[in-house]
């Protein structure tokens, strides 16, 4: 009986996984403070990022791709996405707004 409750938690997650829903890349104004591009980073002043539950602040990010950072500059106003990978916030988007 042990072995069956320890594989049916065991399963619980993936099971869980299937059936809820992807949720879709939040999108986030900011405004650039920094840009960083031999590091791949950009410091943001943003909006709450409510699908990480983190409050408006200022701080670094790291960018998925360089290239993007070509695209703005220090003062721009843009939107972002962002995800968790690796335990890291990653921005996998962002775009000057006007």
């Amino acid at each position: 009986m042990k072995h069956f409750i320890v594989f049916a938690m065991l399963l619980a997650p993936a099971a869980f996984a299937q059936t809820v829903p992807p949720v879709s890349a939040e999108v986030v104004r900011a405004k650039v403070v920094k840009v960083d591009a031999p590091r791949g980073k950009v410091t943001l002043n943003h909006a709450p990022i409510k699908s990480i539950q983190m409050e408006a602040m200022t701080m670094p990010f790291k960018v998925k791709d360089a290239a993007m950072l070509k695209k703005i500059k220090t003062g721009d106003k843009v939107r972002f996405s962002v995800a968790v990978e690796d335990d890291e916030l990653l921005i996998t988007r962002i775009e000057a707004v006007k």
